[in-house]
């Protein structure tokens, strides 16, 4: 992903292999000063969503390895969600989020909106595919400005 970090870069390097062998996909990774104290913060999702008892399964796994292997030395190392309406940034965002509904914003009006909503049928590294209601609607990837879960209570 542009704009990690060279700290950030080599420290998800180094845990994408343990978080994909415990089952989770690791989204993104973040150094960066808050206040007088450097954080790292690795962030990790699973279809059904994340619990606090899987940030510190990966916590424990991680952070002996990163001690051991990871050129910087950050004060406080933290495990995360993406949160639920983090915007999709990859293939496998989509993948994951298969058969639930998301909001997708559009560079360019289709049918006068530039917003749909609808059910993530398939997504290939040609296209996206959603369902909405009756009908299907066929994506580009550059098509698309931005895409997020919807979240209804």
């Amino acid at each position: 992903m542009a704009g990690r970090s060279k700290v950030a870069q080599e420290a998800f390097d180094i845990a994408e292999p343990i978080v994909k062998e415990m089952g989770f996909d690791l989204v993104d990774c973040e150094y960066k000063k808050e206040g007088q104290y450097y954080f790292l913060r690795l962030f990790i999702d699973k279809r059904g969503g994340i619990s606090i008892e899987d940030c510190e399964a990966v916590s424990h796994a991680v952070d002996g390895v990163l001690d051991g292997k990871l050129h910087a030395d950050p004060d406080y190392f933290e495990v995360s969600s993406p949160g639920a309406t983090r915007p999709f940034s990859a293939l496998s965002d989509y993948i994951r989020h298969q058969g639930e509904e998301i909001e997708v914003s559009l560079f360019a009006p289709i049918d006068g909106s530039k917003k749909i909503e609808g059910i993530i049928e398939k997504a290939s590294e040609d296209e996206l595919i959603l369902s909405c209601g009756e009908k299907q609607i066929r994506l580009e990837w550059a098509q698309i400005a931005k895409a997020q879960r919807t979240i209804r209570f």
